[in-house]
């Protein structure tokens, strides 16, 4: 059996771990996964925060498609294109975009694409989804909102229409 060693304490985890059982430190898992891991960075408690300018350009973007930034942190600018008609996000390893902290929900929200719109929908998280700062079940997703999956703050940004 292979075991995962912790970077920060040494402790010796087993191998499907995320998180060291003694520290609490996240642990760098390497696997051949199709899923997108964040990692979660709270701008009022990180005294080292830099500034809201993640930049896309519009050539980025894909026409008539849906895009997620991750606006803060170590993954700040990252983009997940929404190619499938329904993404699920959560803490759950087989999500489409896994979001790696206890305050997400193993299965939180998908965003389901219809024809040219989009829709966000909360799949009954503990902590709840929010769409610009407010907290939804089910609402249409905008170009330029702000998506809130636990402490993980997403913009979502629309393509050019393929017209």
């Amino acid at each position: 059996m292979a075991f995962l060693y912790c970077n920060k304490c040494g402790h010796r985890n087993p191998s499907n771990s995320n998180f060291c059982s003694s520290c609490g430190a996240a642990l760098d898992v390497v696997r051949e996964e199709q899923t997108i891991t964040f990692h979660p960075v709270d701008p009022l408690q990180d005294s080292t925060a830099q500034p809201d300018d993640t930049v896309v350009s519009l050539s980025d973007l894909p026409s008539g498609g849906g895009v997620l930034v991750v606006r803060a942190g170590p993954q700040a600018g990252l983009k997940v294109l929404l190619t499938q008609p329904l993404t699920r996000l959560g803490r759950h390893p087989d999500s489409d975009v896994f979001l790696d902290d206890i305050t997400v929900s193993r299965r939180h929200s998908e965003i389901e694409q219809r024809g040219d719109s989009f829709i966000v929908r909360d799949v009954g998280s503990l902590n709840g989804t929010y769409l610009n700062q407010k907290r939804v079940e089910q609402a249409p997703i905008h170009n330029g909102d702000e998506l809130q999956v636990g402490k993980f703050r997403l913009l979502f940004l629309e393509g050019p229409d393929e017209s």
